[in-house]
């Protein structure tokens, strides 16, 4: 099992940056392929959209044409965790942020993935 705890979230204003947090625990001695993703409030995260991911080793990675120019994904593996900088924030990013950990390659569709934070709110504000 692997637990995985997002922070960082928060409410911003449009132009400004936020830094999002997936801390992991548990069985870490195997590196996953990670992915950050992000839904509107109030939806099922069954529902969630593909923002970022990341490969076991860092790699490679990939990025939703939204944000690309904009946010950037990495991870220290020696600290278990996974970042999402944003920056240039935009009203249209306000959503719950949910990162999620994959046994496989990394990959854009969340069914590929095998655990999921609780996730953490971002706001961004005109």
């Amino acid at each position: 099992q692997v637990q995985l705890v997002e922070s960082g979230g928060g409410l911003v204003q449009a132009g400004g940056s936020l830094r999002l947090s997936c801390a992991a625990s548990g069985r870490t001695d195997t590196n996953y392929a990670m992915g950050w993703f992000r839904q509107a409030p109030g939806r099922d995260r069954v529902f969630a959209r593909f923002v970022a991911a990341i490969s076991q080793r860092g790699g490679v990675t990939y990025y939703t044409d939204s944000v690309k120019d904009r946010f950037t994904i990495s991870r220290d593996n020696a600290k278990n965790t996974v970042y999402l900088q944003m920056s240039n924030l935009k009203p249209e990013d306000t959503a719950v942020y949910y990162c999620a950990a994959a046994f496989t390659a990394t990959s854009m569709k969340g069914g590929a993935y095998d655990y999921w934070g609780q996730g953490t709110q971002v706001t961004v504000s005109s």
